[in-house]
């Protein structure tokens, strides 16, 4: 049976937070955080707002002017393109070149930080999957991707091929990660995850029935680990196959565990 929902009482004193998606059905990461809020004593509650992209700069704008909004997420497909809508980003994110939360100060300044990276270790290494020395396949580039690249690497993998769509993305973010990070070496590849013993998935492919397999699993020994950033479903296609392999297998949920504690420290709640 699963637990109750955490009913909280809301008022004027209450500090609102958003996260802002292109879709948003699939967000998950509004329950955590108000959980953990509610757990902690927090005065704070979070929504999914849905934002197109062409709406992104005058939503943000807005955001500025509501006083009791401490700061809000970002989820696909906004991690970019939000960055010229903020007043300054944090050293970390502006080295990964994505947000994923924002903060806004009381005279409406806007600042960004990324912890997506840094939380998909953390779930990583709370379900006994070390990074040091893996030979990481990552598929995608974006956002999410350019996070969890860095943080992989600087987890102490030891090889990070990272496959794209768009190669020269792709290629981008291996010479961004190889720069910072130049004892792992990080390259532009395939989606062929014969060689590798870490797999993540975080491009989009999985949340709709008709997306295909990000990678190819069939090179992929039966003691690999498959990881996939999507919430829902719970468990992707790419996840199945994998378990179907022997692999062993993490959620995407593990990557947002660790995160409510990184946000209220960041939004100092």
């Amino acid at each position: 049976m699963s637990n109750p929902p955490i009913l909280k009482r809301v008022t004027g004193r209450t500090r609102v937070m958003f996260i802002l998606g292109d879709p948003v059905a699939h967000i998950i990461g509004t329950a955590i955080l108000n959980e953990d809020f509610f757990r902690h004593g927090v005065d704070a509650t979070v929504s999914p707002l849905h934002v197109a992209p062409g709406d992104l700069g005058q939503v943000v704008q807005a955001i500025r002017a509501m006083r009791n909004v401490a700061g809000f997420g970002v989820t696909i497909p906004h991690k970019i393109a939000v960055i010229p809508h903020l007043d300054r980003t944090t050293g970390r994110a502006a080295g990964i070149g994505a947000v994923n939360f924002v903060r806004r100060e009381a005279d409406g300044t806007l600042v960004g930080d990324n912890v997506d990276g840094i939380g998909f270790v953390a779930g990583l290494r709370r379900n006994g999957v070390e990074v040091a020395g893996r030979r990481v396949l990552q598929l995608g580039a974006g956002g999410a991707g350019r996070a969890i690249a860095f943080a992989l690497a600087e987890a102490g993998a030891s090889r990070i091929a990272i496959h794209n769509r768009t190669e020269d993305r792709a290629l981008a973010l291996a010479r961004a990660v190889a720069a910072a990070y130049p004892a792992c070496a990080t390259t532009a590849a395939g989606p062929d995850s014969a060689g590798h013993d870490l797999v993540v998935n975080t491009t989009s492919l999985g949340m709709h029935e008709e997306d295909a397999l990000p990678a190819d699993l069939a090179g992929l020994d039966a003691g690999a680990v498959v990881a996939d950033v999507i919430m829902a479903p719970e468990t992707t296609p790419l996840l199945e196959a994998a378990a179907a392999r022997g692999c062993r297998i993490i959620r995407g949920k593990e990557m947002l565990l660790d995160q409510p504690r990184l946000v209220r420290e960041f939004l100092a709640l």
